[in-house]
């Protein structure tokens, strides 16, 4: 199939993979949480950043590729974590995966998610992040710290945005657990989705696997209240420091939505900060995530790298947060929609539209590397982002 001409962008592939999903795992990757004012304006934030198109540079092909933590990327951007993936796409996580260590990008596993960091690590080798929250019991805390470790794994993201588990209505309303509960509605939903079933069969419903280790499985099937129950959700930065006393490769603070924040992280060790919203997922009276990001960057004035994410939705929005100071940035939804509507071969193309979109608008602004997106000249944010 043809997936470029059919599927050309992150928009066509969201269609197409909620032909392609149950009900309750498309309400689970696509909503937020309350009235999901949240999701909305992160994307229309980011089309108040007017980016500066410039004539007669050239022919060009722009370099795309960056540096982080001392490691080459071959592109700004990875894919992010996200709770519960392999309920979108039996295996999502292993694609995801393989992807990434094909393509030379970053792929942060997430500690609530449906594989484990030694399988993930064994295909995505050297491009595999970590992301945990903060475990109730401290021997959860360690063993975590050691598998990563031993799985070779250099870089941990520590999200802290999750005070409390939001409401989510729309996953709620839609009765989702992990595992599905088999009852009549959720098998109708899953019959109507003949491939999505096959697929699940033949690979296993989804579990927590990363946690099976230390959880039994009543206490983990819980739905969407899962991390509140076996996480705290209100570390303090003693708990951040006691992280960093423990890891001694790359630790990154993820979900600083505040500029004093951002300066803690630096001052407990941090070694980049990440700017969130969880998406739109925790909280619907925040900022927009591209509004905070050009008072982070001015407060940790190139201390640290700035990861960024929430309202991505294709190689413009990143270019669009590169030229406000993002250093580098990430999405979920964007690759999730892509494997949900093509299976194993989504990640690669999400990587390729994204990778393709970006070089197109760097030349339509003339900028030859990544750094030439940033400048005075560049960007303009309207009034109502600047308000």
């Amino acid at each position: 199939m043809d997936y470029e001409s059919k599927f050309p962008s992150i928009w066509h592939l969201k269609k197409r993979a909620r032909q392609r999903i149950p009900f309750f795992a498309w309400e689970f990757l696509d909503s937020g949480t309350g009235m999901e004012r949240l999701v909305n304006r992160n994307q229309s934030a980011f089309d108040e950043v007017n980016l500066a198109p410039r004539s007669l540079g050239g022919r060009f092909s722009p370099d795309v590729g960056t540096t982080l933590f001392g490691q080459e990327y071959s592109v700004p951007f990875g894919a992010a974590p996200v709770g519960s993936t392999g309920l979108m796409w039996p295996g999502a996580e292993l694609m995801l995966a393989q992807a990434a260590g094909d393509n030379d990008f970053p792929y942060c596993l997430s500690m609530m998610a449906n594989e484990t960091p030694e399988d993930v690590a064994a295909k995505a080798g050297k491009n595999t992040w970590m992301q945990i929250y903060c475990p109730k019991e401290p021997e959860v805390l360690a063993d975590l710290i050691a598998r990563c470790k031993a799985a070779g794994i250099k870089t941990i993201a520590v999200t802290a945005d999750v005070p409390v588990s939001s409401t989510r209505e729309r996953q709620l309303v839609a009765g989702l657990t992990v595992p599905p509960q088999m009852n009549a509605k959720t098998l109708w939903r899953v019959m109507k989705r003949p491939r999505w079933a096959m697929e699940t069969l033949k690979y296993g419903l989804p579990r927590f696997k990363t946690l099976e280790k230390y959880f039994s499985f009543d206490r983990m099937n819980k739905g969407t209240r899962l991390v509140g129950r076996i996480v705290d959700g209100r570390p303090d930065w003693s708990y951040f420091a006691r992280i960093r006393e423990a890891w001694d490769g790359n630790l990154i603070l993820k979900g600083v939505m505040h500029s004093d924040d951002a300066e803690q992280a630096i001052i407990h060790g941090a070694d980049a900060v990440w700017v969130s919203n969880h998406g739109g997922r925790q909280f619907d009276g925040a900022h927009a995530a591209i509004e905070m990001l050009p008072e982070i960057v001015k407060t940790t004035a190139g201390r640290v790298p700035i990861i960024f994410d929430s309202g991505i939705r294709g190689g413009l929005d990143i270019a669009r947060a590169i030229s406000l100071g993002a250093d580098f940035c990430f999405l979920g939804r964007g690759f999730l929609y892509s494997i949900s509507a093509l299976g194993a071969p989504g990640a690669d193309h999400a990587y390729g539209i994204l990778r393709r979109d970006l070089e197109n608008n760097m030349i339509q602004m003339g900028a030859r590397s990544l750094a030439d997106l940033r400048g005075p000249q560049t960007t303009h944010v309207s009034s109502s982002t600047e308000s």
